[in-house]
């Protein structure tokens, strides 16, 4: 079986930036520098013969390149207990129109639709069950902006489970048609 994901790998200066912001935050498991990227659709578990569909079906989304910043951090909490560290992106208007062709097509091969509201964000820090208190990082860290950056392709990755945690790997990329279909 292979877990799937869709998804935006920043440039490395961006990458470099949010790296610098990691720490200072009791419990916080930090994503490294491999596992820095911005989720269009997550696919799941699939074999291999869905997997080479998904590949497939990703190859006749077309889009025209568009530009990014990052904008703020925030977290998301399960039931109460803070579970995630993110930085927001912005606009959110050019990744939400992708994530709905992206969701549209996993959806016209089988796959069940996107069970969230889509909040365009990359994930800094993930806690274990008992959260983390997180904000003072919150707050010093509430202005993030970058430089606009170029969103001209995205990617598929597995994402393979080892004795570090999660290794996210690519598996095929898909770069702009300028179309913007």
């Amino acid at each position: 079986m292979h877990r799937l994901f869709v998804a935006i790998r920043p440039p490395a200066p961006i990458r470099s930036l949010l790296l610098s912001l990691m720490g200072g935050v009791e419990g916080a498991r930090w994503q490294d520098d491999d596992q820095l990227h911005l989720t269009l659709r997550f696919i799941g578990e699939v074999d291999r013969h869905r997997a080479n569909d998904v590949a497939d079906t990703l190859g006749a989304i077309r889009f025209s390149p568009f530009t990014i910043s990052l904008s703020g951090v925030g977290s998301f909490d399960r039931k109460g207990i803070v579970d995630i560290i993110w930085a927001g992106v912005q606009p959110r208007d050019p990744l939400a129109q992708l994530h709905r062709k992206i969701d549209r097509a996993c959806v016209a091969m089988g796959l069940p639709p996107e069970g969230r509201a889509y909040l365009p964000h990359i994930t800094l820090a993930r806690f274990g069950r008992s959260g983390g208190l997180v904000d003072g990082f919150l707050s010093v860290h509430a202005g993030l902006a970058s430089p606009a950056f170029s969103v001209e392709r995205f990617s598929l990755f597995e994402s393979r489970i080892g004795h570090a945690g999660a290794s996210y790997v690519p598996v095929a990329n898909y770069d702009a048609s300028g179309g913007g279909g």
